[in-house]
């Protein structure tokens, strides 16, 4: 008995030692946290999600590009009647290159506002740039945390080369398990000090400064992963598994997840790396674009589509995909496009597999599915997803970002998984017509993003060099104003401020409510940004809208005599 005792104190001793050690760590303040909510120091009845989280996930003093998440904010006490959701993804659940009001979570709360205007909405943007199924599961348990109603997740296309991707220059491991291991050790504040120590004797050797380039230009380091190869099955598993946990984790919890199908540019977007297309192949291309005759420019193109199903020759494939187009021949021309896809060999944009796993997982974890690839096949030319929807390789257009808000809208309706949508009547659903006016972004903005694309598309990989991007002459001042938003040189909230004195000198009515409405939802703790939003709402007769605003200025801390005089005036006119 005494053997078992002693053996029993020898594991238990380091261990002892270990959380010793942890909690004088904590109490020092040595070592970082980087929780995803914070209490937002300028409202303590708000959380805030934290900026920096990406932080978390890598030791410190690692070279890392500039990816930070928009700050969201959500009361720390969620209300009996409030609609909570929270949006899970990477760089397109976040709206990139727009910003956060082109984001899944910004077009949803605007919406949803208007089909509950009774209701606080709260739509919380966890979604990050670069981040995949790693990231995802890592967050899961603090958004449990926060009782939301529902999840909603887009991602997928980051498993291969974003961070923690298999062929990332970001890899922690290549075992998916170890990657998760080590994300969990590196709360531990020992165990971040013990990773400086290591990078402290092992200084590594100065690398090229890079500071300039693209994400995208840093982070691909397998920049040859063919379709089938175990690297490619490597970034299915970390998908499946990943996801696997994280959707059982929220079904253990109770909580609805609506997860989507991914959406890539197939006929507007070149591969980024190919086999070459074979000699014999490539003699027969110009024939088959030059030949007048439609049926001899049919036999040759499935000739070639024969010779191309073994070549695995990317270009090949969306050589083919146009000619087939140019034919008018929708269905083989997609079928080449997506093949084209399928083969690229640097994998920005993810594979079919992806959205088959979701299909799948979605099936076995009772979650619902929103088809956001059909809707997209449904609104462009011939059935193919092209430059008309699609910036560049997966990010979408405005008309984009909204039709992939609109897909998650028309789920939540269908499954009418909001309380508001049963009681005390069935709510009506907000005309996307409607929506689409009252888009949460600016025109400023939608220039800022344009500008953004030209910056991305003049490096690697849509240029083998970085390229001197040179900014077309602004004509407006909204266009003025958005390229010094990219320039730094303006900050988003005085960008929105000079939208609204701009709008209010003109005289536009519409532009100013939706400006105002802007700033108030992106500050929901600020008074004066809530009030002047009730206060329009109120002139254009959107009570209910009106009331909600006006309730989230009232539980703002107070600092002017004259902004809590306004507030008692239209709480008056309102009868609160």
């Amino acid at each position: 008995m005494r053997i078992w005792l002693f053996r029993a104190i020898a594991l238990a001793l380091p261990l002892l030692v270990l959380l010793l050690a942890e909690l004088a760590l904590r109490a020092t303040g040595a070592g970082d946290n980087w929780p995803l909510f914070k209490v937002n120091p300028a409202n303590p009845a708000y959380l805030v999600t934290e900026t920096d989280i990406v932080k978390r996930y890598f030791a410190n003093n690692t070279a890392l590009p500039s990816v930070k998440m928009e700050p969201a904010f959500l009361l720390a006490e969620k209300p009996d009647n409030a609609i909570r959701l929270v949006v899970q993804g990477g760089s397109t659940a976040a709206g990139y290159p727009y910003g956060a009001g082109a984001s899944l979570a910004a077009m949803l709360e605007q919406r949803l506002s208007r089909t509950f205007p009774e209701q606080r909405v709260e739509v919380v943007n966890t979604a990050l740039a670069a981040v995949n199924s790693y990231t995802l599961l890592d967050l899961a348990d603090e958004i449990i945390a926060i009782k939301p109603d529902a999840v909603l997740i887009y991602a997928g296309h980051n498993e291969y080369l974003g961070l923690l991707g298999v062929g990332s220059n970001y890899l922690a491991s290549q075992s998916p398990a170890l990657t998760r291991l080590l994300i969990s050790l590196r709360k531990l504040h020992s165990f971040q000090l013990l990773e400086q120590l290591y990078q402290q004797l092992n200084q590594p050797l100065p690398a090229a400064d890079e500071s300039s380039r693209t994400f995208m230009a840093r982070v691909a380091r397998d920049k040859d992963i063919a379709l089938d190869s175990a690297q490619y099955q490597a970034g299915l598993s970390q998908f499946d598994s990943n996801l696997s946990r994280l959707l059982a984790k929220y079904q253990r919890a109770g909580i609805p997840v609506y997860i989507s199908t991914l959406v890539s540019n197939l006929a507007g977007q070149p591969p980024f790396n190919s086999k070459p297309i074979p000699e014999a192949a490539l003699s027969q291309l110009p024939v088959a674009s030059a030949a007048g005759n439609r049926s001899a420019d049919v036999t040759v193109l499935d000739a070639l589509a024969a010779q191309a199903a073994g070549a695995g020759s990317a270009d090949l494939h969306y050589l083919l995909g146009q000619h087939y187009q140019q034919q008018a021949m929708p269905e083989q021309a997609r079928q080449q496009f997506l093949l084209a896809k399928e083969h690229d060999l640097l994998r920005f944009r993810a594979p079919e597999a992806i959205n088959q796993q979701i299909r799948k997982l979605a099936s076995r974890y009772n979650a619902m599915l929103v088809d956001t690839e059909a809707a997209f096949v449904a609104n462009s030319a011939q059935g193919i997803v092209g430059s008309s929807l699609l910036l560049e390789h997966v990010h979408p257009n405005v008309q984009g970002y909204f039709l992939l808000a609109d897909s998650f809208y028309k789920a939540l309706g269908r499954k009418q998984a909001l309380a508001g949508w049963q009681q005390p009547a069935p709510a009506t659903l907000v005309p996307a017509s409607i929506a689409w006016q009252e888009r949460p972004i600016t025109p400023a903005e939608e220039y800022a993003g344009y500008l953004r694309i030209l910056q991305l598309t003049a490096d690697y990989p849509f240029s083998d060099e970085p390229q001197r991007v040179q900014f077309p002459v602004a004509q407006t001042p909204q266009q003025q104003w958005g390229q010094a938003y990219v320039e730094g040189k303006l900050d988003w909230l005085s960008l929105q401020n000079r939208n609204a004195r701009y709008y209010h000198q003109q005289g536009d009515g519409d532009m100013l409510l939706k400006t105002l409405k802007i700033i108030a939802d992106a500050l929901p703790h600020d008074a004066i940004a809530n009030l002047q939003a009730a206060q329009i709402l109120h002139q254009a007769g959107r009570h209910g809208e009106t009331k909600s605003y006006l309730q989230r200025a009232i539980l703002a801390p107070q600092t002017s005599p004259q902004v809590q005089q306004q507030l008692q005036q239209l709480q008056a006119k309102l009868a609160i």
